[in-house]
C-alpha cells in the first residue's frame, strides 16, 4: 500500500514506463476519498511527460428526469444511475485515438447535471486519468471497462474519514445538517461499501489515512 504523500512520483514513474502513444490510467475509489483532487495532481505531474488530461466518470450521470422516471433519483450516484455504455463507447474512442479532438461530458456539481461536450481531449495527449467510483467494479456492465486501462489505482480511506468528508461536501452545497447526514448515510456510504467490497484488486492501492 502506498501512502498519499508519496504516491505521485511513483505513479509518474510507473506511467512513463508503460509503452504506447496513449496511456489510460483508472483512478477509482469510494465517494469522498479525494479522487478528483488527486487525479488533478497526477495530471499536473504528468503534463510535462507528454501531456495529460482527466476524464471524469461522473460526466455519465443520467439526468435527474431519467432517474426520476426509473425511481432512482434518491440513489443518484449508485452504479445503476450511470450511462456505462456511453462511457465504454467514449473509452473506445479515446483508446483508438484516431480523431484530432474528442469532446467529453463533465458533471457540474453546482447544477447537479452533466454538461455535454464540456471538455476536449486532443490527440497528442499521452496520459488520460479516468477517475470515478466504479471503474474497477467486478460486475457487468462496469467490468467491460477494464480492458481499456493500462494502469489501475484504488484510493481507500476508513469509513469515518469518508463520512466526515461526505457530510462536509453536502454542507458546502447548502444542505442542512440533518439532510447532509441523511444523504451520506442512506446513499453515499452504501455506495462506498459497493466500491470497497465489489471492485477487483488494483495495480496500486493508495491509503488516504496515512
Amino acid at each position: 500500500m502506498t501512502s498519499s504523500q508519496s504516491w505521485v512520483a511513483d505513479m509518474v514513474a510507473r506511467a512513463n514506463a508503460l509503452p504506447g502513444k496513449r496511456v489510460i490510467i483508472a483512478l477509482a475509489g469510494p465517494p469522498g476519498v479525494g479522487k478528483s483532487t488527486l487525479a488533478t495532481r497526477l495530471a499536473d505531474a504528468l503534463e510535462g511527460h507528454g501531456g495529460a488530461a482527466v476524464v471524469p466518470m461522473d460526466g455519465f450521470h443520467f439526468d435527474n428526469e431519467v432517474l426520476a422516471a426509473r425511481g432512482l433519483l434518491p440513489r443518484k450516484g449508485s452504479p445503476a444511475t450511470f450511462d456505462v455504455g456511453g462511457l465504454a463507447n467514449l473509452m473506445e474512442r479515446l483508446q483508438s485515438n484516431t480523431e484530432d479532438a474528442i469532446a467529453i461530458p463533465v458533471f457540474d456539481r453546482a447544477l447537479e447535471l452533466s454538461r455535454a461536450s464540456a471538455r476536449l481531449i486532443v490527440s497528442n495527449t499521452r496520459f488520460l486519468i479516468v477517475e470515478g467510483n466504479y471503474l474497477l467494479l467486478d460486475a457487468p456492465p462496469w467490468s467491460r471497462l477494464r480492458p481499456f486501462f493500462d494502469l489501475t489505482i484504488m484510493l481507500v480511506a476508513n469509513k469515518e474519514t469518508l463520512r466526515e468528508r461526505l457530510i462536509a461536501r453536502w454542507l458546502d452545497h447548502g444542505f442542512q445538517p440533518k439532510d447532509a447526514i441523511a444523504r451520506t448515510e442512506t446513499n453515499d456510504l452504501p455506495n462506498a461499501d459497493t466500491v470497497l467490497s465489489g471492485s477487483v484488486p488494483a495495480d496500486v492501492l493508495i491509503s488516504q489515512d496515512g
